[in-house]
């Protein structure tokens, strides 16, 4: 019996799929043969449309969390909820990332790699702030910035304007985009606590503390960091593994002349932004149950801590917070804000949302709208988007 799962793993992550992941699981389930597909991610979502529309999707897949629920609401995957087995592997698994699935009262996959972001500081930078560590909270991280900004440099580390840049932050300072079971939009996206978040991210950037890549500015946030013209940004674990590669390239050393920590706190806490990959069952998978073993196995300790060998963090607790004491030295810090990090909102029309979302953020922050009146008009759109 073969299922098939289709990923996309970078080249390292897939070796380590093939030559330690396959072998294992057929060894201790000898009756399932697992066929990997690596398929790439351009134009990827429409392959799999056209896959479930022809009956030609695999049995699994690995997916980006953002599409999860869409795919849901078109009927295309199971609702593993209901399935032998699930309750303890959400019990096992971090909260956050097992949310990126719900959709309607089910849910329709399991998180099989989370990420999220932390702030990165350059260390000569935090010194010239006057700084030993970073710091704790958005005052002090504000204070900081008021002190670069006299020597050209800028301190608050917000790196775009979509969902993904800004969410840590107008989540951080009390904002909120929807209820807490993603229903509902009006009285919170618009609340005070959210347009106050927005003003006070308006107000950072009008007196020249915001890095201009915020607003398509150079140079870019991983150039401003390393040369040491930004004091800091949010940024995920490929950071360190990507700069720890071109080490020996760029004279940078990014466990040396970078310190993290958890997202500064304001008014909502310390919050960040989760991402990572889902596994899910299609619903015309011809070998569901078989399936559902990997991913139930997928989901265990070990396979778990053997992916993290990539630099993938766990969604499996017992995996991630072995990974802390793992040769890997920038994941705690990972896995610590993952305790409160939040999915960008679960729901089928996230894509159309967070077009919404952005331009009311970009029209603020370029001062051609009041906040309070910015999202005032993203939700009454959005509404009409949800009815």
């Amino acid at each position: 019996m073969t299922i098939e799962y289709w990923h996309t793993y970078s080249d390292a992550e897939e070796a380590v799929l093939t030559e330690k992941i396959k072998p294992l699981f057929e060894e201790a389930y000898p009756n399932i043969e697992l066929k990997l597909t690596r398929m790439p991610y351009e134009g990827l979502k429409q392959q799999v449309i056209a896959g479930v529309a022809g009956d030609a999707a695999p049995d699994l897949m690995r997916m980006d969390i953002v599409w999860v629920p869409e795919f849901a609401a078109q009927n295309s995957l199971m609702d593993l909820s209901k399935l032998d087995g699930f309750e303890e592997l959400k019990a096992n698994t971090f909260e956050a990332p097992m949310a990126t699935n719900y959709y309607n009262g089910g849910y329709y996959g399991v998180p099989v790699n989370t990420n999220t972001k932390v702030a990165i500081y350059n260390k000569a930078t935090l010194a010239e702030a006057g700084l030993t560590e970073p710091p704790k909270t958005m005052d002090e991280l504000v204070a900081a910035a008021e002190k670069l900004k006299s020597k050209g440099k800028y301190g608050i580390g917000i790196s775009g304007i979509h969902a993904w840049g800004l969410a840590p932050w107008f989540w951080s300072l009390g904002g909120s985009i929807t209820n807490e079971d993603y229903t509902e939009v009006d009285g919170y996206l618009n609340s005070e606590a959210s347009v106050k978040a927005l003003e006070t991210i308006v107000d950072w950037n009008n007196r020249g503390l915001v890095l201009p890549v915020m607003l398509g500015g150079e140079p870019g946030t991983w150039d401003g960091i390393i040369s040491g013209e930004y004091l800091m940004s949010d940024d995920g674990p490929w950071f360190y593994s990507t700069k720890i590669a071109e080490k020996e390239a760029t004279g940078f050393d990014p466990l040396e002349e970078t310190v993290r920590a958890v997202m500064p706190a304001g008014d909502g806490g310390s919050r960040s932004v989760i991402g990572g990959e889902n596994l899910v069952i299609f619903a015309n998978s011809k070998h569901p149950e078989e399936a559902w073993t990997f991913a139930k196995w997928m989901l265990t300790e070990e396979p778990q801590k053997i992916m993290a060998e990539t630099g993938l963090i766990p969604s499996n607790k017992a995996a991630a917070e072995a990974m802390t004491s793992m040769n890997i030295p920038f994941v705690d810090t990972y896995v610590e804000q993952l305790k409160t990090a939040l999915p960008r909102t679960p729901i089928p029309q996230w894509g159309e949302l967070e077009a919404i979302f952005n331009l009311a953020f970009e029209k603020a922050i370029r001062g051609e709208q009041e906040p309070k009146a910015a999202l005032d008009d993203a939700v009454k759109q959005i509404e009409a988007i949800l009815k």
